[in-house]
């Protein structure tokens, strides 16, 4: 059973909590971090991507950058920007996107349920993104940046999480300038806190990785350095668990997660398309964008034109919970068989783009002569995610999409 920890929370005022509320670290590159934090002294990205503060160029992994990091993490507590909380709290994180609202109860998960497969996961991490990562954790000493985990929706938590948000005016309420809202309430009440924390011990059997699988591997395998440092620890010091926001897996709508590729592998437009007719039918939807509204369908943009590519039957199997995943029969219909990818997690020669950006982004790299072809796909549900997960099996690279991301900078957790 799943293992929620109350904490004191480091957080902004109510204030400044816009002004130092960022996105993720690892959904902007340097120079788009740069530019979004220019002219705001209280942005997050000045700790979560403190290569910022050097000029353009700068390594982002050097170790300047993570003492960088370190002294804007002090320098924006000495400031009052950021400020503990006097005792030990959950919070309630809700935000909306295109008048959808999804409620997540933020709690300190347990290194001991990541150990022992009770947080699950559906993605393979890469080792110098979860080093960067705990590089980063060392030396702030905290997890600056919560991950998203999903749990089987709970009537009671659900009861409880409406109460606090019914009875409570909301400590944050704003709407960032990718026009998603952000609500944020504190729940000190230590009846409240207890019972939340007793339903997931008894009746929450896991909880799942939605999105933030190298910061999960972060947390806990910094988690599990401080054991080996601290032989004498009893299990409740903070370094026993880490920042997460928990949202029930029925209000979680995952996107689409589409490809570019740069080239045709030698091919000529047609004779990409022979090819393709011998495991998809083939449908040339003209120059206006075709989205998928299906499984197995898939659009296709190459010159100009967009494509409806349908797998033909017998094509996947439909008992293997990854081989009847839509990423995995273009993975193997197409990348590897026709363009020859045979590895997504390292070929120079493909690109993905989520869904967020639209598929006019797609013919968009296209027409610019940037990628050869493109793909969108139908997004996999969180049904299909959690079926995964639960029998032990990773989904392909690349494959779920969350989207609104979680701002980082509402709430922070230490490990002293």
């Amino acid at each position: 059973m799943a293992v929620i920890k109350p904490f004191k929370g480091v957080r902004p005022p109510r204030e400044l909590a816009a002004k130092v509320a960022s996105r993720p670290y690892d959904v902007l590159n340097s120079e788009e971090a740069r530019q979004e934090a220019a002219g705001n002294q209280y942005s997050l990205l000045r700790i979560i991507k403190a290569e910022i503060e050097f000029p353009p160029g700068t390594d982002e992994h050097s170790t300047e950058v993570y003492v960088k990091a370190v002294e804007n993490f002090k320098h924006f507590q000495e400031k009052g920007w950021l400020v503990q909380d006097k005792k030990d709290c959950l919070y309630v994180y809700a935000q909306t996107m295109n008048g959808r609202t999804q409620y997540g109860l933020v709690a300190a998960a347990a290194v001991d349920d990541y150990l022992n497969g009770v947080i699950k996961k559906h993605e393979l991490t890469r080792a110098e993104k979860e080093e960067d990562r705990m590089k980063h954790v060392r030396n702030t000493n905290a997890n600056v940046e919560p991950v998203f985990f999903a749990y089987p929706a709970h009537d009671e938590i659900d009861k409880i999480i409406s109460l606090v948000v019914d009875s409570k005016k909301p400590e944050y309420d704003f709407v960032a300038s990718d026009g998603f809202g952000h609500h944020f309430w504190v729940i000190d009440e230590k009846e409240t806190i207890e019972k939340l924390v007793s339903i997931f011990r008894n009746e929450i059997p896991a909880t799942y990785v939605a999105d933030g699988h190298h910061r999960t591997a972060a947390a806990a395998l910094v988690g599990a350095e401080k054991r080996k440092q601290n032989p004498d620890y009893t299990g409740e010091e903070e370094f026993n668990y880490f920042l997460a926001v928990h949202f029930p897996d029925n209000q979680l709508q995952i996107i689409d997660y589409n490809r570019v590729v740069k080239d045709l592998n030698g091919l000529s437009p047609l004779e990409m398309i022979e090819k393709l007719d011998e495991d998809f039918t083939v449908e040339k939807m003209g120059a206006d964008i075709y989205k998928p509204d299906q499984l197995h369908t898939f659009s296709m943009y190459l010159e100009g034109e967009w494509y409806k590519l349908t797998a033909r039957e017998g094509r996947y199997n439909d008992n293997d919970p990854i081989g009847v995943l839509d990423v995995t029969i273009l993975s193997n219909l197409v990348l590897d068989k026709i363009l020859g990818i045979k590895d997504l997690r390292t070929d120079k020669r493909i690109d993905f783009v989520g869904g967020i950006r639209g598929l006019g982004e797609l013919s968009k790299r296209v027409d610019s002569g940037e990628m050869a072809v493109a793909f969108a796909l139908y997004p996999v549900s969180m049904k299909q995610l959690i079926d995964i997960a639960d029998s032990g099996n990773i989904m392909p690279p690349k494959t779920t999409w969350f989207e609104p991301k979680l701002r980082s900078g509402l709430v922070i957790h230490k490990l002293d």
